[in-house]
Parts: C-alpha cells; structure tokens; sequence
C-alpha cells in the first residue's frame, strides 16, 4: 500500500514502512535508499529532474484546489507539492509536534533525519485534515521524547502496517486537533474556586 508520512520524510518511520513491504510517498520522491547514498553536507548533491526542481508552469497551481487564492502563495505551492501524497495515500502516519521543552536524543541534524519537521504550519494542518477526510487508516503517535518512547512508536507503528485492513484513526496518545498530547483543563468551578481560596488568603494576609 501507499502510505503518507507526516512530517514527510521522517526516516525512521519510512524505514519501517519499506521494511514492511509498503510503498512511501514522498513529496520530493526521496527514498530511503537515495538518502543512505546521500551527501547531507553537499548541495550540489540534489537532483534537479526531480520535484520540487520540476515544479514548473500548470503544476506550481495544482495547489489552489485545495484553498482559497487568497491564501498565501507558499501555502498553496506546499499543497502542490504534496498533491500526490493528498490523492494517492492509502494509509497515513503521523508525527505529533515536538514539545517546546525536552531532553534531546540526537543533535539537530539526526533529529532531523529521524523524525523531519513540521515547516510550514499551516500547510502542515490542512494537509493532516484533508488526510483524515479520506476513509483510509491513519496512526497518529506522539513525538518520542527517550528511547523507551521510541521503542513504543516503533512497536505501533510495525502493528499499524501489518494491519492496514481498518479504515480508521488510531490515536492512543490522544492528540488534539493540534497533534499536541491532550492536557486536562480546569472547569469553570474549579477556577472560581481557587480565585475565592486566594482571596481569601490575602484577606488573612491584611487582617493579620
């Protein structure tokens, strides 16, 4: 089967999906072998007859079918680039964002490699929500924070490929709309009640 990774071209996740006999979909048509064979230091070293390098004319519009005109040029420009991704996935992973705060694993580059980037946000949450309208199974994980973590999304994600016969959305870690791992919210009584609970503290303050 197809599968669509997003952030696209995390390779941890694209190596697991090749090892599982599954096809990836890539934006650039990287491949996980053509990255092994790769100079990541070199920039000479990119391919120009393949995209984005050949996005020219009637292509860099195949975006705007998918937003309005008035969105920002970079925005639609992304959405072409992943027009294949949008239209021919017939499975999807999905990456949550990175906390703001954590220990890092790896330095810059092999976090990179290993787990990609969102880039352009926007992008990013339109591509995830037009995915999700198509009635095709989809795994969304949390963004793996130390290696028993890793352990974990390697372990679900195997499970995922080898059981694509569900068309429905996975997510034990029990993301939100934002690909964020859910935090409880006080309810309106419970802030009431502690802004009661400080007042009345500072009026024992000025009492005493």
């Amino acid at each position: 089967m197809k599968i669509a990774v997003l952030p696209d071209a995390a390779m941890m996740i694209v190596h697991l999906i090749t090892k599982n006999g599954h096809e990836y979909l890539s934006s650039t048509q990287i491949s996980e072998e053509k990255l092994r064979q790769k100079d990541p230091y070199d920039d000479s070293d990119f391919d120009k007859s393949l995209p984005p390098f050949t996005m020219t004319g009637t292509k860099t519009l195949i975006g705007n079918k998918y937003t309005s005109n008035e969105s920002p040029s970079g925005l639609r420009g992304r959405l072409s680039l992943f027009d294949e991704i949008i239209q021919e996935s017939e499975a999807a992973i999905i990456i949550g964002q990175a906390p703001k705060h954590y220990n890092h694993m790896y330095n810059t580059l092999n976090e990179l490699i290993l787990f990609s980037c969102i880039s352009c946000y926007n992008h990013h949450k339109l591509t995830v929500s037009l995915l999700k309208k198509k009635n095709i199974p989809i795994l969304e994980v949390a963004f793996p924070t130390t290696r028993d973590e890793i352990i974990g999304m390697i372990q679900r994600v195997n499970d995922f490929l080898q059981n694509l016969d569900r068309k429905e959305i996975f997510n034990e870690d029990n993301l939100t709309v934002d690909l964020k791992p859910y935090k409880k919210k006080i309810s309106i009584e419970e802030f009431k009640q502690i802004i009661e609970e400080v007042d009345n503290n500072d009026n024992k303050e000025v009492i005493l």
